[in-house]
């Protein structure tokens, strides 16, 4: 028998715990850092979430520039105009402080201090990517996971999508995982990010190219995450739960590296991109139909995870009603969290379902990963579901 084949690949060093911010001076000059680009978004610093990181950038004496003028959902082109910002600083260090936009742009701009090519030309050669200055993520939500994957994903308006860079320079090359930065995260983006990294896990574990390297991190994550997600949301004291959504998510991003998301993300790019839908929003509108389209193929494993994560009394004793118990725990929990779980108020119509469809059929690199086929024809209904 043919043993199976996976890689894993990680930041070179991620820091957590107790006033983990604190180690940024301590990065900066191992990593030699002359001068730093600081990656962050107006919004974070209204809330006073950026000065704590810029607290750390003065103690560590060096001079830095910020770039907090990315758009929410960005377009390449908006990216593209940043990168150009930072390519003209001078710096050479960055330090991205925000949620998956945020740093997304910066690790495109971690490739991109050359004129050799610009984000349009990675849309197309993704692979021409080479880092060119080292990165340090500290994600400001708990579910992108964008702190350790190696994916880029801008709005394309003229393909209607959402599109993921992927190469392995884009992982980050220090993370900062520290409960202060989601301390008093707002409800709603709280719970939107928090089911991005739920879908992150049950998808990576129930995907084609699903390894014993990213099921260990998507099955930790899908535990934590379902034990923890509502009483995070709920309670601003619960640090121990938001901590272990932290965690979870960044494990979710490192089950992506090793694996790779499914129909649920691949259906739901085309929200983000036509409607610009938020992200976390739209997938956990499409959670349970997808879910519910893939369990006959996904028994077994949605099985497997419910044994993982529920430690509640109540005992199955078949695949098909775990899988099915998996399945509803997961719609309980949107429903409990308030995210909205149909298209209603954003303004998309049966009009527009032809071109949802169409545009949902041409993100390939994540319809693969499915475990059943998603036909247009099964797109459409998954669609219909939420409308």
């Amino acid at each position: 028998m043919a043993l199976e084949r996976y890689s894993l690949k990680l930041p070179r060093a991620v820091l957590g715990g107790e006033d983990a911010l604190g180690r940024i001076p301590e990065i900066l000059a191992r990593a030699g850092a002359e001068k730093v680009g600081a990656f962050t978004d107006k919004g974070l610093v209204k809330l006073g979430l950026f000065g704590l990181v810029e607290r750390q950038l003065a103690a560590s004496g060096l001079s830095w520039e910020v770039f907090d003028d990315l758009p929410a959902e960005p377009t390449y082109t908006d990216v593209q105009k940043v990168v150009d910002r930072f390519r003209a600083s001078g710096a050479d260090f960055i330090v991205a402080c925000g949620g998956g936009s945020v740093m997304d742009a910066a690790k495109l701009a971690s490739v991109l201090l050359t004129d050799e090519y610009g984000v349009k030309e990675l849309l197309d050669d993704p692979l021409r990517a080479q880092k060119r200055a080292s990165l340090l993520a500290i994600p400001t939500t708990a579910g992108t996971g964008a702190e350790c994957t190696p994916n880029a994903i801008v709005g394309v308006p003229e393909r209607k999508l959402k599109i993921g860079i992927v190469n392995d320079a884009l992982i980050s090359d220090y993370v900062i995982l520290d409960v202060e930065m989601i301390r008093n995260l707002p409800r709603p983006i709280a719970a939107a990010t928090g089911v991005d990294a739920l879908c992150h896990a049950i998808e990576c574990f129930t995907s084609n190219k699903a390894n014993p390297m990213s099921d260990s991190f998507a099955l930790e994550a899908f535990d934590l995450i379902m034990n923890s997600i509502e009483r995070a949301c709920d309670d601003p004291a619960a640090l121990g739960e938001k901590n272990r959504m932290q965690l979870a998510a960044f494990y979710g991003g490192v089950a992506i590296t090793a694996s790779g998301t499914t129909g649920v993300h691949a259906l739901s790019y085309p929200l983000g991109g036509m409607y610009h839908i938020a992200h976390g929003v739209s997938n956990a509108m499409l959670l349970v139909p997808v879910m519910e389209f893939n369990e006959p193929a996904c028994r077994a494993r949605f099985a497997r995870a419910w044994d993982r994560a529920y430690h509640g009394g109540e005992r199955l004793a078949t695949d098909e009603e775990k899988s099915r118990a998996l399945v509803a725990w997961m719609g309980r929990i949107v429903e409990h969290l308030g995210i909205p779980t149909s298209l209603t108020g954003f303004g998309v119509s049966r009009g527009d379902l032809d071109d949802l469809v169409d545009a949902s059929m041409q993100v390939t690199r994540l319809l693969v990963n499915n475990m059943r086929e998603i036909t247009a024809d099964d797109a459409r209904a998954i669609y219909e579901r939420i409308m």
